[in-house]
C-alpha cells in the first residue's frame, strides 16, 4: 500500500480523500454494512438502519454518484447493491486496527 501511495499524483491524493470522506459518515457506513449480505431497496434499509427515508435516499444517491454502490429498478422497486466488495477490504483493516487498540487498552486496566 505504502508503495501505491508514492506513485499517486495529486489529483489521485485528492480521489483518495474523496473516497474516505464518502465512507467517514456513520450512517453510510452502516448502508455499506447492509449491502454486505446483498442488494436490498430503500425500504429494507430504512428498516434495517431505523433512520428516515429521505435520510437513506440522499445517502445512497450520494454513494451511487460516487461509484461505491450499483443501483437497478425492477417494476416500482429500486436496489442497491454495492459496487465493489473491497470496499470491506478497507473496513475490516479499520475495525480490526480498532479492536486492537481495544485490546490494548483493557490489558492496561485489567489486573
Amino acid at each position: 500500500m505504502a508503495r501505491a501511495l508514492k506513485i499517486l499524483t495529486e489529483g489521485g491524493f485528492e480521489a483518495v480523500a474523496q473516497r474516505f470522506r464518502l465512507m467517514g459518515d456513520p450512517l453510510r457506513l452502516r448502508l455499506l454494512n447492509c449491502l454486505r449480505e446483498g442488494e436490498r431497496t430503500v425500504g429494507e434499509l430504512v428498516g434495517a438502519t431505523g433512520a428516515s427515508q429521505p435520510n437513506v435516499s440522499r445517502h445512497l444517491s450520494l454513494l451511487y454518484q460516487n461509484g461505491l454502490v450499483t443501483r437497478r429498478q425492477e417494476g416500482n422497486c429500486v436496489y442497491y447493491g454495492v459496487a465493489d466488495p473491497g470496499i470491506f477490504e478497507v473496513c475490516d483493516v479499520v475495525c480490526s486496527g480498532l479492536e486492537r487498540d481495544l485490546d490494548a487498552r483493557r490489558k492496561v486496566f485489567t489486573r
